[in-house]
């Protein structure tokens, strides 16, 4: 950090301290996921449109896609500025370039929905071409660190080298205008070199991030996202309002939406991710790729309340259960994800699994009573109660079995030393 904070001069990226008191997310990084909001809204209203239109397989590949290089640019960069965020200039205009293929993604996704749909040909030169402007922007950022912190000069040069050469793949498929099973057989295996990036340029020396900025850095994505599914809702009560003017359907809908997101956002943080990753460190590749799935499934509840308003608009080719379904089976993803994370990140708690089971077969009931004639509304109702009884179990049983499993990690052996 510059020794002056009020002048941002350019400063040695030396590392930051993993343990610093007080750290959290600076106002670049808050500002640096607004961006983020953009990207979650394009891709969750695509892939509401391909499913009301019945479009199953090319909304699931197209949002899958979209949300793999937002949440996985987002991850990487991140973690970087957890370990050598400067603050200064350079660090500042570097994380512009980034912001710029954010939005260049963005403005992608719509036609990478279309071409799949379409089915000639995959039309992901924008949106690639925005990735690769955000991920040639971070190995800007680690050549940097590399020269100016020589105790990882190693790793730094790995993450630069290997991120630099994946990325030459993907500059092939923005060029190479292919169809489906060509583009998914070049995609595929530089989605395992991403993701296998980190694992091999850390397997020597780790980089000084700091655990509980990364805990608050996931928790503010997650309620980023969460906003989609307050859209979603508003966007589902608009519809019935319009058809049918206020009523208790109306009521029950507005009420569901947006308890459906809180109580979305109350599950999330049951989980002490903070003081869970201090005391595991050696964990944080379990907890930085397990998030993408939750990520990815509070934005496509977002974007199933979006079908939702579809149908009741009478804008959708689909049946009353697949309505359901859209909220129902991302609720259930969000729920089974965040249940892993937790027992493998504090412990594995019967308790705690037997609820997420118990959660999963109302949610399935939900799409039962949709598909037997009841109401949207009402299902929407079930699929938030079922979330509400699964908080008051946490709440009421599993904070003692929370708290001593905590006990017992920072009595124990886990905690790795300090990088």
């Amino acid at each position: 950090m510059s020794p002056n904070p009020l002048r941002h001069a350019a400063a040695r990226m030396g590392g930051r301290n993993p343990h610093e008191q007080h750290r959290t997310a600076t106002p670049l990084e808050l500002f640096f996921d607004l961006t983020f909001v953009i990207a979650f809204g394009v891709a969750g209203s695509q892939f509401a449109h391909e499913i009301a239109e019945a479009h199953f397989g090319a909304g699931l590949l197209g949002f899958s896609f979209a949300m793999f290089a937002v949440i996985w640019a987002w991850i990487n960069f991140t973690w970087f500025a957890s370990a050598y965020d400067t603050d200064d200039w350079v660090f500042r205009v570097v994380t512009m370039v980034q912001l710029l293929g954010v939005l260049i993604l963005a403005m992608g996704i719509e036609p990478l929905f279309r071409s799949l749909v379409a089915g000639d040909h995959v039309d992901n030169a924008v949106i690639v071409g925005g990735y690769v402007i955000m991920r040639l922007a971070l190995v800007f950022q680690w050549l940097r660190a590399a020269r100016q912190d020589p105790a990882r000069r190693q790793t730094c040069l790995r993450y630069a080298s290997y991120l630099g050469t994946v990325q030459l793949g993907w500059i092939a498929v923005l060029i190479i205008q292919a169809d489906l099973p060509t583009t998914i057989l070049m995609i595929v295996p530089l989605y395992v070199l991403e993701m296998a990036t980190p694992y091999v340029a850390e397997r020597s020396m780790r980089t000084p991030w700091h655990a509980h900025h990364i805990a608050e850095r996931y928790g503010l994505l997650a309620i980023i996202a969460l906003g989609e599914c307050l859209i979603g809702a508003i966007e589902t009560l608009r519809a019935i309002v319009a058809n049918h003017g206020w009523s208790v359907d109306a009521a029950l809908v507005g009420f569901g939406g947006t308890a459906l997101a809180f109580s979305m956002w109350w599950i999330y943080f049951i989980l002490p991710a903070g003081q869970a990753l201090h005391l595991q460190r050696h964990r944080s590749f379990f907890f930085g790729y397990g998030h993408m799935p939750v990520f990815a499934a509070i934005a496509a509840t977002g974007a199933g309340l979006h079908v939702a308003a579809y149908y009741i608009d009478h804008g959708a080719h689909i049946s009353a259960a697949v309505a359901v379904a859209s909220i129902a089976i991302p609720v259930a993803l969000f729920k089974l994800s965040l249940t892993w994370l937790f027992s493998v990140m504090i412990c594995a708690d019967r308790t705690v699994i037997a609820v997420a089971a118990g959660v999963v077969a109302v949610l399935a009931g939900a799409v039962a009573l949709a598909e037997a004639g009841v109401s949207l509304p009402v299902c929407l109702m079930v699929i938030v109660l079922a979330l509400a009884a699964s908080i008051v179990i946490d709440e009421r049983r599993g904070t003692e079995r929370l708290a001593a499993a905590l006990e017992h990690l920072e009595g124990g052996a886990t905690v790795a030393p300090a990088e």
